[in-house]
């Protein structure tokens, strides 16, 4: 986890050239640079936390903490109205905990190995998650296409959908807020010892409760700042750059935030620890469909010029679709190779090649 912390002096140049009034290219990529080892921080003082805590509360912890980077660069996109560039900012955190994740994980830890072997269980109950909420994202963009203006293309900006499509999108987000809970409790309690394999006291550093608070604080400052700043910068870097707001939420945004923690799963698998891997990859995409992208409906209605329904894109949709039925896939059996890896990261490259091209 050291890596992430080499990035810190992007932190202040950001902000100087913010400040400055430098190039929006130049702002984006630096600050953009400076989210990762701020989020890094935010991760670590998480875990160091949940391993005090026991897996109970732990668990909470990890839970409640473990997307709030992506979080709060949303919350920012959201009080600038680039509603489309939160949606492909959560889309493509799902894909790419699913497929860039998960598939560096699998080949990396692969090589080497036969093969490697992980909780079916587990691994099936949180892709049964992914899967309702892929379908219950789904139907407001259905009747859309029904009975309304159908769906916004990439290069959308803001779609004045009727009040009706809105109101149904906050009673499927309050749904698959009220999943989420069923699913804590799941996990946490009527099923713990399936959820809560005994490896957090290794990854400790042995931070007390009061540093851990406190570097979990500082973060949440520094994150806040660096996404003010990245946000400020993306409409104009992406004219700058060549690159639509689309492709910029669903690719870059998504990676930045979940730098820190791509890495983490990457390299327990090295160690030929595929449960955590795959807990960690498919269950960060699991927590931003069932958690954060319903929060981010419902804080829509308060924040910003006007609400974000779930009416995603024809390529949003396929993207879902297709990541998590290949996350079914693929944990079926409980086993994986480096070769199911390599294919992983494949789908995602043509994924990331649409979306440039859309």
């Amino acid at each position: 986890m050291s890596w992430p912390y080499l990035l810190t002096p992007f932190i202040g140049v950001a902000i100087v050239l913010d400040l400055a009034g430098a190039d929006d290219a130049v702002v984006f990529v630096t600050s953009a640079l400076g989210i990762i080892p701020t989020a890094a921080l935010m991760s670590a003082a998480t875990q160091e936390l949940a391993a005090r805590s026991g897996p109970g509360i732990g668990g909470l912890l990890n839970v409640t903490f473990g997307n709030a980077p992506e979080l709060i660069i949303a919350l920012f996109a959201l009080g600038k109205g680039l509603q489309e560039v939160v949606k492909a900012a959560m889309v493509g955190s799902i894909i790419g905990n699913i497929l860039l994740v998960l598939g560096a994980a699998m080949l990396f830890g692969g090589l080497g190995r036969r093969k490697q072997t992980f909780s079916r269980t587990t691994a099936s109950a949180q892709t049964s998650m992914l899967l309702l909420a892929a379908a219950a994202m789904a139907m407001p963009a259905v009747f859309a296409l029904v009975d309304g203006p159908g769906l916004p293309s990439p290069g959308s900006v803001h779609i004045d959908y009727s009040s009706t499509i809105e109101h149904l999108s906050l009673l499927v987000a309050a749904i698959l807020i009220v999943t989420y809970v069923a699913g804590l409790v799941f996990s946490l309690r009527t099923h713990r010892d399936l959820f809560n394999p005994e490896y957090e006291d290794e990854t400790s550093a042995g931070w007390s409760v009061r540093r851990s608070v406190l570097m979990l604080a500082i973060a949440g400052v520094a994150v806040g700042v660096m996404s003010e700043v990245l946000v400020g910068s993306i409409t104009a870097a992406s004219h700058s750059l060549g690159l639509s707001e689309f492709f910029i939420g669903v690719i870059v945004v998504a990676i930045v935030g979940n730098a820190a923690e791509h890495w983490v799963a990457v390299a327990v698998a090295m160690k030929d620890k595929m449960d955590l891997a795959v807990n960690i990859a498919i269950g960060s995409s699991t927590q931003i469909a069932l958690f954060v992208a319903p929060v981010l409906v419902l804080a829509s209605f308060f924040i910003g010029p006007f609400p974000m329904p779930l009416v995603f894109n024809g390529f949003e949709l396929a993207a879902i679709f297709l990541a998590v039925l290949i996350a079914n896939y693929v944990t079926n059996e409980g086993e994986s190779n480096w070769f199911e890896g390599f294919q992983l990261l494949a789908v995602y490259t043509i994924l990331g090649i649409a979306f440039f091209y859309a």
